[in-house]
This record gives C-alpha cells, sequence and structure tokens, in this order.
C-alpha cells in the first residue's frame, strides 16, 4: 500500500472515476460519501489552501482508501470532514476486498497528515468504516456522542403501520386516504430537469418555512448551487433521486432522497402551504413514497437522517447515535483534551441557552418597560 496526501482541487475532480469506484466497494458508505456530493461541496464551502485528501493506493495502482478532510482553524488546528454542517454522516471509504490493509495504511497516512492538528470526524454512524481508523489509533483518542438520528425499517407503508400502536396507525390510515382523495400523485424527476426542479423544491421550501424561521443556509445561493451541481451526478448514478408531488398540473412538493447501497434517506423537501391547508399530511405523503422505493430496491434502511423531531417519532423510529471520534498523535494529546472539553461542552451550553433564553428575553423586556417609564416621569 501506499499512502499520498492530495491538496490539489483540481486531482480532486479528476478523482472522479476511480472514487466512485471505489465507493461502490464501501458498502458502509453513505451517499454524503460520493464524489459529486463532497467535490460540489468543495467547490461552494471548500477553503482555498486547507484540502486534505489521505488517499491510499495498492501496489498496482487502485485507489482502496480515501479519508475527505479540511484543515480549519477554529481556534484549535483541526483535520475535519469535507462536507460540514449540511451532510448528515461522515466516513471514510475503505475497498470491502481488503478494508483491514487498507485501514491500515489510511490510519499510519492520517497520523502524518496530523502531525500538528487533531483529528475530528463528526457525524460518523454505527458501523461506519471510520470505526476501523479509530481502533487502529495508536495515539490519544475519544469518542463522544453527536447527533441523533432516527431510522426505520426498509418496508412497505403496510408494514410499517404493523409496527404502530392501534389508535396511530388507524389515524395513519385516514391521512393516507385523504391524500388519494386528493388526488397527489409522485413523479420521479429525469436527470435533464435536476436544475429546474432544485429550484422548485427551494422556492417551495422557502415558501412553507416563510415567517417560521427555517434554516438559514437553505435560502442561500451558494447551497442552491451545491446542490443543483451534486444532484446532476447523482441522480444519473442512481445516488439521488428528486420526486415531485402534484394534484393535476400543480406541482405542490418536490422532495430528494439520498441513496446508497442499504440506505434511502429523505435530505430536503418543499412544500406549498396550500397542500396543508387541503388536509395532507406532508410526512405520510414523503414516507409512503420513500418506503416503497426503498423496499423495492432492497434498501434495509430509511433514514429520517439527523433531529428528533415529534412528527419523526410517530413512526416508532430506531434512535440510531451518531459519534464524534477525536484523534490525535502522542505529542499532542493535552492538545486532544482541550479539545475534548471544549466539544463536550458546547452540546450542555446550548441546551442552557435553549432553556433559560425565554426567561431572559422576559426578563429583557420588562427592563426595557421599566426603562420607558422611568424616561416618562423624568420627563
Amino acid at each position: 500500500m501506499s499512502v499520498a496526501v492530495c491538496r490539489d482541487p483540481d486531482r480532486f475532480a479528476r478523482l472522479a472515476p476511480e472514487w466512485t469506484d471505489l465507493y461502490r466497494r464501501c458498502r458502509s458508505a453513505t451517499p454524503f460519501q460520493t464524489h459529486g456530493w463532497l467535490h460540489s461541496w468543495w467547490l461552494s464551502y471548500g477553503i482555498p489552501g486547507r484540502l486534505r485528501l489521505i488517499l491510499v493506493r495498492r501496489g498496482d495502482g487502485r485507489l482502496v482508501g480515501v479519508a475527505p478532510l479540511m484543515l480549519t482553524y477554529r481556534p484549535l488546528p483541526a483535520l475535519v470532514p469535507l462536507g460540514g454542517d449540511i451532510s448528515d454522516f461522515f466516513d471514510v471509504l475503505l475497498d470491502d476486498g481488503c478494508a483491514d490493509t487498507a485501514a491500515a495504511a489510511l490510519t499510519a497516512g492520517l497520523g502524518r497528515a496530523a502531525r500538528r492538528a487533531v483529528v475530528d470526524l463528526r457525524e460518523v454512524r454505527p458501523g461506519a468504516a471510520a470505526e476501523r481508523v479509530f481502533d487502529l489509533w495508536a495515539g490519544p483518542r475519544h469518542r463522544l456522542a453527536d447527533s441523533v438520528c432516527l431510522e426505520l425499517p426498509g418496508i412497505p407503508m403496510d408494514r410499517l403501520l404493523e409496527r404502530m400502536p392501534g389508535p396511530s396507525a388507524r389515524r395513519t390510515r385516514a391521512k393516507l386516504r385523504k391524500l388519494d382523495s386528493l388526488g397527489v400523485a409522485h413523479r420521479t424527476v429525469p436527470a435533464y430537469e435536476v436544475p429546474e426542479a432544485v429550484a422548485t423544491m427551494l422556492r417551495l421550501h422557502a415558501l412553507q418555512w416563510q415567517r417560521r424561521g427555517g434554516t438559514p443556509e437553505h435560502s442561500r445561493p451558494r447551497f442552491a448551487e451545491h446542490l443543483v451541481r451534486a444532484l446532476r451526478e447523482m441522480v444519473p448514478a442512481g445516488d439521488a433521486q428528486l420526486t415531485e408531488y402534484r394534484i393535476g398540473e400543480r406541482v405542490l412538493a418536490v422532495d430528494v432522497n439520498l441513496i446508497s447501497a442499504d440506505l434511502a434517506g429523505g435530505y430536503l423537501y418543499g412544500a406549498h402551504p396550500d397542500l396543508r391547508a387541503r388536509g395532507a399530511d406532508l410526512s405520510t405523503m414523503l414516507l409512503r413514497r420513500d418506503a416503497a422505493f426503498a423496499a423495492e430496491t432492497g434498501r434495509g434502511v430509511v433514514s429520517l437522517l439527523r433531529g428528533d423531531e415529534a412528527y419523526k417519532r410517530h413512526w416508532r423510529p430506531v434512535v440510531v447515535t451518531n459519534q464524534r471520534l477525536l484523534l490525535a498523535r502522542p505529542e499532542l494529546g493535552s492538545l486532544l483534551v482541550l479539545h475534548a472539553a471544549q466539544a463536550a461542552s458546547r452540546p450542555r451550553l446550548a441546551e442552557a441557552v435553549r432553556t433559560r433564553l425565554p426567561a431572559l428575553l422576559a426578563w429583557r423586556a420588562r427592563l426595557n418597560s421599566w426603562r420607558a417609564v422611568a424616561y416618562r416621569i423624568a420627563g
């Protein structure tokens, strides 16, 4: 095995054919490890000069391992996954035919690349190839819990209903009948219509979140450019599917389903408020299609991806917690301890802000009211 670090974005682009070939030989990989997704992400979000791809090749030159990383300073130097916050899972790629030797070479190469930085691998799904690297790592290491994901088995809707309590199943059947009575039909979007379908989805997504917050990144041009660019490659390759939902000739919803060997996951959707106003239950509409696709194509998992929202819990999913794997060379052990402490404290800080913010805002409102009274008294 030979190991090299690629820092050249142009070479990253040229790796597409052999990267895709390796991706097909790594069964644990998720759609967020496709070349189409990661290279597009780099073009929209990458920082010039920070690309770090660890590449492992056999003696015959065949690519058998990849760790797609980027160097950051936040404020501590760290090697972090490509894909960033808009990707639900991270993993390295290892050829299933020589996973042990490729993992050993990749771990050694990662150690050389991390001479002055901590390795911070976020959103590692249980069973990921990156766990092999963690197990082989000879220096200090730390494992933390990361985002919660919810998963369902890849079975049709009628069998999903059998897993639910009787009252919930009856309510869901009523929602399905309502969708049918509205005449909601779906259509798989062909590859040549990807740009138009993505634009429609993002427009509908903005409408559905109007005056309700939402994720700011989803409204930014760089996100739209990334999604169009990535899906132009992923849809014809079978790594993603766009679906339109119509009543008559009117498109009222569009969603993106990302696909790997064993997993299908609804990544993002946009729906016109009129659809909900007519009594359509959106999660039931989308999940019926996703479950049918997974069952028809032999995908074992329908992933609801990150987030523990109440509407997802309705389906009695399995809770899967992603991992955050922290690695460092022995001489950087103290840096790893500091980084791990910082990483562990952030969820607690976020929870404190979430629970105490309403009280702080109410206190500030009262203070402003008192100030207004004092100004009036003072003339």
